[in-house]
This record gives C-alpha cells, sequence and structure tokens, in this order.
C-alpha cells in the first residue's frame, strides 16, 4: 500500500501552511471576526438536566496554581475551536474569559519552545473552565502548545515536545478518569462528510516533517474502554439544527476552488462515527502528523486511520508510559472532507484550504456536541 511521499520543497510548504492556517494572524483575525460578528450557537436545546453547568472557582485561580481535580477533561487547540467549544459547553462564558494556565512555563516550557510558538506570545501553557454535565466534573482547556508549532532541533537532531510534558502535567494534577481531545480535522473516507466527527479510541504518529525519524513515529496507541452512546442520538439531533451552516441555506458557503474538491456526497449528515462501528476496525486511530496533510480518494490514508490532525498520538505516547493512565479518546470534527484525488496537487491544497478556514467553527461545533454527548454517557454510567 503506498501513501503519499513528499520532495522537500513540498514539505517545507505544508509546514508553513500548517502554522498559518491553525496559529498564523490571518487565522488569529479570522476566529476574533467570527467571535464578535459571524452566527454563533447559542440557546442549544439540550436534554433535561443535562445541559452543561458553570462551576466557576472562587477565588479565581492565579495562572501559577495546579489545576483542580475533574472527572473529564476536555482539550481543544485553535482558537476557533475553542470558540466553539466556548459556546456549547460553556454558554455564557467566553473563551477569552477562561482561567489562564501557567504552572511551570516560564521556567520549565519556555525552553523547550520554538520562536513561533502561540504560548511565547500568550505567555501560557493553557487556559479553562470547569463545568459538570451529568454530575461529571469536566475541564474544559485550551492549549496553547503543540507538537509542529513548538519544535526546536535539539544538537542530537531530534526534536523538543512540550505538548508531552504538558499533558502529563494536566493527568497529573486534574487527575481524570477521562481525556478527550477534540477539534478539527481532515477526512479520509469518501463517505464521511463535512461535518461528520471521528471518534476513536485510538491515535497513531503519521510524521513526515521533524518528528519522521523520531522513535515514536508509526507507532499506535489505544485505550481499551467501552464509549457509552446512550446519548448519541441526542447529539446527532441536535448536530441536525446546525447543519444549514455547512450546506449555504443559514449563511453564504462561498465559492470553492473546484466544483469537484471533495470526494464524499454533497449532503450534511452530521453523523458521528466510531471506530468498530459501521465497517470502521476496531481501534481503528485518529492520524497525528506534522505537516498540512488532508485524505484524497486516491491516497490511502482511509487504511490507516479514521482522519488525520496534529496532536492527539502525543496523548497516546503520555498514556503509554503511566502505570495508570486515564482511559482517552479523540473526537475530530471533519473541517475538510476528504479531497478528490484526481485533481492536481495545487488544486488539492486549495480545496483543502478553502474548506478549513470557511467551517472550522461550525464543524467543531459537531465536535463540541458529541463530546457532550460522550461525557453525558460517561456519567450515566459512572
Amino acid at each position: 500500500m503506498e501513501f503519499n511521499t513528499y520532495s522537500s520543497e513540498e514539505l517545507k510548504s505544508r509546514s508553513e501552511l500548517a502554522s498559518s492556517l491553525k496559529y498564523g494572524d490571518e487565522a488569529q483575525a479570522m476566529a476574533k471576526t467570527a467571535a464578535v460578528m459571524g452566527a454563533r450557537v447559542k440557546d442549544i436545546p439540550f436534554p433535561k438536566g443535562l445541559k452543561p453547568v458553570l462551576r466557576p472557582i472562587k477565588p479565581i485561580p492565579k495562572p501559577d496554581d495546579s489545576l483542580p481535580k475533574v472527572d473529564v477533561v476536555a482539550m481543544m487547540d485553535t482558537a476557533a475551536e475553542a470558540q466553539a467549544m466556548a459556546d456549547v459547553l460553556t454558554p455564557g462564558i467566553d473563551r477569552t474569559n477562561w482561567y489562564p494556565y501557567a504552572k511551570n512555563f516560564e521556567k520549565h516550557y519556555m525552553p523547550l519552545i520554538g520562536p513561533h510558538g502561540p504560548s511565547r506570545y500568550s505567555k501560557r501553557l493553557g487556559s479553562y473552565f470547569i463545568i459538570e454535565i451529568n454530575n461529571v466534573k469536566v475541564l474544559v482547556y485550551k492549549t496553547e502548545l503543540h507538537m509542529h508549532e513548538d519544535a526546536i532541533k535539539l544538537p542530537n537532531g531530534s526534536y523538543t515536545l512540550p505538548i508531552k510534558d504538558m499533558l502529563a502535567q494536566i493527568i497529573k494534577e486534574a487527575r481524570p478518569k477521562l481525556f478527550l481531545t477534540t477539534g478539527t480535522s481532515g477526512g479520509v473516507y469518501c463517505d464521511m462528510s463535512l461535518g461528520d466527527v471521528a471518534v476513536s479510541r485510538a491515535a497513531r504518529f503519521h510524521c513526515l516533517g521533524d518528528f519522521k525519524n523520531a522513535p515514536f513515529n508509526n507507532n499506535l496507541y489505544k485505550s481499551n474502554w467501552t464509549i457509552s452512546k446512550k446519548y448519541v442520538t441526542q447529539a446527532e439531533k441536535l448536530m441536525q439544527s446546525y447543519a444549514s451552516h455547512l450546506t449555504g441555506k443559514s449563511e453564504p458557503k462561498g465559492t470553492p476552488p473546484s466544483k469537484n474538491c471533495g470526494c464524499s456526497p454533497d449532503k450534511y449528515p452530521t453523523k458521528i462515527h466510531f471506530d468498530g462501528a459501521d465497517g470502521i476496525p476496531e481501534f481503528h486511530p485518529i492520524l497525528t502528523t506534522d505537516v498540512f496533510e488532508y485524505g484524497t480518494s486516491t491516497n490511502n490514508l482511509d487504511k490507516l486511520g479514521m482522519a488525520v490532525e496534529m496532536d492527539d498520538a502525543v496523548l497516546g505516547l503520555v498514556c503509554s508510559e503511566m502505570k495508570s493512565p486515564p482511559k482517552w479518546a479523540c473526537v475530530r470534527n471533519l473541517s475538510d472532507p476528504t479531497i478528490n484525488g484526481h485533481l492536481s496537487v495545487p488544486a488539492q491544497k486549495k480545496c483543502a484550504v478553502y474548506y478549513y478556514q470557511k467551517f472550522g467553527y461550525w464543524t467543531t461545533v459537531m465536535s463540541a456536541l458529541t463530546t457532550w454527548g460522550i461525557i453525558a454517557g460517561f456519567g450515566a454510567k459512572s
């Protein structure tokens, strides 16, 4: 089976594109504009007794304070993802008003972070808020550390990975029973659509750039537990309420670079797909890469995993080194559908970029609602 291979020039281009799209000035400006002017989700009709309940901390914690003990951590990374997660899970508390978290930042983390790492500007590891869903205490967390952005090349040729230390620190302090990574990803299956959500209890490194020769590259990590699907139907019903934002019925969709950008049907059922169900192999992983990568109808990434993103396997690596790790899962919305592999490579990239920039917020609403459903189910069986 052959997968994508790229020249050094193309890898450099994809690395720079990943930085620009996810954390560059344009991405930050788009998130701020969407937060102020764009249509946003509000007044979600959650089932009775299952609405997220705000649990503010008093007195307000200091940035250097340890995290509180919780049952679940739900983590995302970009500004657009955090805005969507805030609108769904911390209604009334904007993500800019979450508590800053900077424990050990200056002393331990700063020397490990490269010049373009977002945390060098925010001066923190992340930000968070506490909520409760179905009697489950949840830490909703936006990370400022990222595998790709923070890496510094060391004298021995390896690269720093400060997000690994941060994840271990979060688990040590918060002691969650369950850790969920959430947010945007690229599709790899032609029968999954924009806005669908891929949920997997496994993650695999698929690094092509800085971490290509890392000892963990190509490693598969699993979390062997059963996800409750008690509230999946309700989550999908709520997701359907916002599907029109992916079709152009509620707001202008814009014009894709090609009318044949995607290989999936031009429908938006906003379904949740689980590993081990509906023909997807058990523990079929989310793929973690270190460049801007996307699935196409011809590059066979569906044979390796369910979707592609840039951080999740680090959590798997961290948990693999713990004696008693929390359960974990990856909850990834398709912010760009699987691309038509018969287009030229430049056309493919333009298509993937278009969807990511246009639909990052609304597709993340879908993974936020899926996260809600998983946590509500986790509470029901605890």
